[in-house]
């Protein structure tokens, strides 16, 4: 596992032409906090901090960040002693609050999270997770400065993911989710709506659990950010629907929620910021893949109420089975309309025009042709591909892969582990690869994916692998352990 490891380590605004129609507004929503809250609430969404290639799109958003203190910059204004200290003496001090300041809680906080960020130190925190618990409610609760809040709210969601402890949601989700809704900074509130995904799914909720903070979200996301004060803030509704989409998909069955959630998402495609944009796109696409489950053993292939054209059938074996070689079949329509869906997600694949910037136009493009192919098809993951592989004579299919600092790719042939994937990022950045290959259990058991460490690129097939695996062929990192719906 240590050679393992070390070989890959070496190696603005946003109104909805609907909203707008709706006049939407909230004159007695709170001020945010001065320039700091739009300062910290800077989206480097494009930028994701596992080295990725530039050029690949596959890399493309993993979400909106934290704020100007996360842990890849703790060493602004970090106090030297802190930075020195070592996780033990971090988690003292921040137990001992009778003698600190504001300045000091910062400090300890921030060298915390860069810890915990780093590496996977789950018998380092111990018996002290209750404390620290306690610690990090105080300090949200308090909002003493708008920087130890969202470093309190930003430690909560590592504790989390490190613990992977079911006491942790009914403990936080009531605090987390008061700073959502009574902080009078965006950037608090994007830090608590993240927090609150990361305790819902890793703290122990229950599916009940998860669909009521699901519904939080959506409130937030079809008011435009009015539901917690914050109309039309880009970070906040950002926040808000792609932590719905990492909720969602943890979720097996979401036929009642399909039709309104599609509807809502729809809404949010007319969107002025291309974040939002995307977010509620690759959200359409996960409830589109959700409509089509694998076929039981006792069913008939007469049972699949899908009817596949003459470009269907030129698809990978591998597009039309999970990752056990199961079926897909069509369960109910995830969308009433979905003419209309094509024809929103499809003009989006091709918009032009000199009001775009290059890069976003061409984010827009990239993904909302992804996205297109499985509303076309839900049996088609991201980036599917109707090329074809003159080896097999099939189309490459799914060919969605996430490059990881210099060598290490990792094949997301389905949307749902695609939206777990950037989930997972958010709360470790740079620090995921480390989490990995240290036996994270929130990352193994989320993410049943392998990454794979090589010297060169991955390549594409559409048929067997050496292992008998349907769609491996030579894609590097693409062997799938195991699957989730």
């Amino acid at each position: 596992m240590r050679d393992l490891r070390r070989r890959a380590l070496e190696s603005n605004k946003t109104v909805s032409r609907k909203a707008q129609s709706r006049g939407v507004s909230t004159p007695n929503s709170r001020t945010p906090s001065a320039q700091s809250s739009r300062q910290s609430s800077r989206n480097v969404s494009r930028h994701p901090s596992d080295d990725e290639d530039d050029e690949d799109d596959d890399t493309r958003s993993v979400g909106t960040a934290w704020s100007n203190v996360s842990a890849e910059e703790s060493g602004a204004g970090e106090d030297a002693e802190s930075s020195r200290a070592p996780l033990q003496d971090v988690i003292n001090e921040l137990i001992d609050r009778k003698r600190s300041s504001v300045q000091g809680r910062e400090d300890y906080l921030n060298a915390f999270v860069r810890m915990l960020t780093a590496h996977y130190q789950e018998e380092e925190l111990g018996s002290k997770m209750d404390e620290l618990l306690k610690v990090f409610a105080k300090s949200i609760r308090s909002e003493t400065s708008e920087k130890e809040t969202i470093l309190a709210l930003r430690a909560t969601s590592l504790m989390a993911v490190t613990m992977l402890d079911d006491t942790i949601y009914p403990s936080m989700s009531s605090v987390v989710k008061r700073a959502a809704m009574d902080s009078s900074s965006f950037a608090v509130k994007t830090a608590a709506i993240r927090t609150l995904s990361a305790c819902t799914i890793f703290g122990g909720a229950g599916d009940d659990s998860i669909l009521e903070q699901m519904n939080f979200l959506m409130e937030i996301a079809m008011s435009d950010g009015a539901y917690v004060d914050a109309a039309d803030d880009s970070d906040t509704v950002t926040a808000a629907i792609e932590e719905w989409g990492f909720l969602a998909s943890h979720i097996e069955d979401l036929e009642v929620e399909s039709e309104e959630a599609v509807e809502a998402f729809a809404d949010q495609l007319e969107s002025s910021e291309t974040s939002v944009q995307v977010a509620a796109g690759e959200n359409i696409a996960l409830l589109y893949e959700k409509s089509y489950t694998p076929k039981e053993e006792d069913e008939s292939d007469d049972e699949d109420n899908y009817n596949a054209t003459d470009d269907d059938r030129s698809s990978t074996p591998s597009d039309d089975e999970d990752d056990n070689g199961a079926k897909l079949i069509k369960r109910y329509d995830a969308y009433h309309n979905t003419h209309r869906i094509i024809k929103q997600v499809e003009a989006l694949a091709h918009i032009s025009g000199r009001h775009i910037n290059k890069k976003d136009k061409r984010s827009l493009h990239t993904n909302f042709t992804s996205i297109l192919n499985t509303v076309i098809n839900p049996r088609r993951g991201p980036q599917y591909s109707n090329a074809i592989d003159f080896e097999t004579n099939q189309s490459y299919g799914s060919r969605k892969t996430v490059k990881f600092h210099r060598n290490s790719y990792m094949r997301v042939d389905r949307w749902w582990k695609w939206i777990r994937l950037a989930g997972m990022r958010r709360i470790l950045g740079g620090g995921f690869i480390d989490h990995y290959f240290e036996g994270n259990r929130a990352i193994l058991e989320t993410l049943p994916v392998s990454l794979d460490v090589g010297s060169s690129g991955p390549a594409f097939s559409g048929g067997k692998s050496k292992s008998g695996k349907r769609g491996a062929g030579r894609v590097k990192g693409a062997d799938v352990l195991g699957t989730s719906h």
